[in-house]
């Protein structure tokens, strides 16, 4: 591998990053591997090439933020590990994306919840997409290694904050199965600052886990580095992909520097992540057409919030975010083919001031009265489980634009006010003296007889709620026919000899809890594949 020994020390975990301002002239690399992207999918599976003794170059188009650069300031970390700055959405503005645009991906920012995949959907994705190779047998020994690896536990009480111990007492009253919620975390000091990185290390995300274990077994990574296009000895990414172009990009801007990367490899693995894996590989030309389900039965599990006020504080930003979690409707409830009810997770939320203010889509007045209140403002989200056909979005390139659909009616919409039905229901069960949806109308109730015709009432077209998405994925999903999928069961695009994907994208739905361990156990799998095949 012929690189410069320029490395970037940004942070406690002063890992040997090459970092784009360090790149100032052209530069050519040979490896066995090269990994696009840094998130659970490329960390993971650069980790166990790695260590195996692959040669490994990953090239990661965010920046490289350590540990000392997390100053727990929400504007400052929105714009350093957030996709699009924390503005980004769907195309009508229905959906507010949530992703990571750094070295760790979104496990810098996210939650640390650590579910593995249930044994349903993973019979589901075989019997129904014809996933082979992926099943509780296979996969199994690769959740044991990766919990022992981020030291995933259920934590005691006293990680439950106050809002955490509502939920359990309001969904214990409901009769409602409610579950300690694993947790990825080593040493936690209960900050609450999860969704800003974690400035203690403590959090096990990607970038305290395998990023670090991959680079001192001998991988290479450069920040500040988007991938463009392969070179392959046929169109479309048939054939043999020889290397990789990449830009240098300037992190301030996300504008190229005029510097370029040449990565040539054995085989690449594109793990960029729910939304930009499809944006790259819509870009590449003809692949489209050739793939017609590229781009396609994208989900992302919009969240469904309602806030409450309480007489006492409740601090919600206080301790780790989702102690406990209502799985009592994880999977939707169906009679003669219509929904009943389900089809979500249900959590506390925990958003800080900022970020609760910004979820507040109420006139100028009205917010500064909510927020004088902040400290007795509690309420719950719901990850809704967009898995059924008719909620499905899609991906697609409008010029040099990347624009995303997200459906919020259909089955989605059901699914939406359900969620706002159970969640009101449930806060009105532990004291709640006023509960909101922060919507545009500022829909109010201050009884529990008020929820049923309120929540019909609530307008669900895009820009009246905030709904967050934080979860990408199923826009290069896996199959054995290329008329129907994009990638093959052994996670290589089909018509590829040596183009891979390993990331939420290969998913052909939701798994219905948190992906994290979802992703880096597939991603465990094409490690594996890829080692036997170089």
């Amino acid at each position: 591998m012929t690189t410069s020994d320029a490395t970037a020390h940004s942070g406690s975990n002063d890992l040997p990053i090459t970092i784009g301002a360090q790149l100032t002239a052209d530069r050519a690399v040979d490896t066995d591997v090269c990994v696009v992207g840094s998130g659970c999918g490329g960390a993971s599976l650069a980790c166990r090439l790695a260590e195996a003794g692959v040669r490994v170059v990953v090239v990661e188009q965010g920046g490289y933020w350590g540990s000392r650069d997390f100053d727990q300031r929400e504007l400052h970390m929105l714009a350093k590990i957030d996709g699009g700055r924390g503005l980004d959405t769907s195309a009508d503005g229905g959906a507010a994306f949530t992703y990571g645009n750094n070295v760790g991906g979104a496990s810098v920012h996210y939650w640390a919840d650590s579910y593995r995949t249930p044994a349903d959907r993973l019979q589901q994705w075989a019997t129904r997409f014809g996933v082979t190779g992926h099943g509780l047998q296979e996969l199994g020994p690769h959740f044991d290694q990766i919990e022992r690896d981020l030291h995933v536990h259920v934590t005691d009480d006293g990680y439950v904050n106050t809002m955490n111990r509502k939920l359990v007492e309001g969904a214990t009253a409901l009769g409602w199965d409610v579950k300690r919620v694993p947790q990825a975390r080593k040493g936690c000091v209960r900050s609450g600052h999860c969704m800003q990185g974690c400035a203690y290390d403590a959090k096990q995300s990607q970038l305290v886990t395998y990023i670090p274990r991959a680079l001192a077994a001998g991988a290479e990574l450069f920040a500040d580095v988007r991938a463009t296009r392969w070179s392959s000895t046929g169109p479309a990414l048939t054939g043999r992909a020889e290397q990789l172009e990449c830009v240098v990009v300037d992190r301030a801007t996300g504008a190229p520097t005029g510097v370029r990367l040449t990565v040539r490899a054995k085989a690449f693995v594109v793990a960029a992540g729910g939304f930009a894996t499809p944006e790259l590989l819509l870009r590449q030309p003809g692949l489209k057409a050739r793939l017609p389900h590229l781009g396609e039965h994208f989900f992302c599990n919009p969240c469904a919030q309602v806030h409450a006020v309480f007489d006492e504080d409740i601090v919600q930003w206080r301790n780790i975010p989702a102690a406990w979690g209502v799985e009592h409707f994880r999977l939707a409830t169906m009679k003669d083919g219509g929904y009943v009810e389900g089809g979500y997770l249900l959590m506390a939320n925990q958003l800080h001031p900022a970020t609760l203010a910004a979820c507040l889509l109420v006139d100028g007045p009205r917010q500064r009265e909510i927020m004088r209140g902040y400290k007795k403002l509690g309420g719950t989200i719901a990850w809704i489980d967009d898995a059924d056909a008719d909620c499905e979005g899609r991906v697609w390139l409008e010029g040099d634009r990347r624009r995303v659909h997200v459906p919020l009616d259909g089955g989605n919409g059901q699914r939406l006010r359900d969620a706002f039905k159970k969640q009101a229901q449930l806060l009105f069960r532990v004291g709640a003296k006023e509960v909101f949806f922060g919507d545009v109308h500022d829909t109010r109730l201050t009884r529990p007889e008020q929820i049923d015709d309120a929540v019909a009432r609530l307008d669900l077209r895009p820009a009246r709620h905030v709904f967050a998405a934080p979860h990408p994925g199923g826009a290069a999903r896996m199959g054995p026919d290329p008329q129907t999928s994009v990638v093959a069961v052994d996670h290589r695009i089909h018509g590829s000899d040596n183009v891979y994907v390993a990331d939420p994208s290969v998913l052909p739905t939701p798994p219905s809890m948190d992906p994290s361990l979802t992703i880096m156990a597939f991603s465990f799998v094409a490690a594996d594949i890829l080692r036997s095949r170089l």
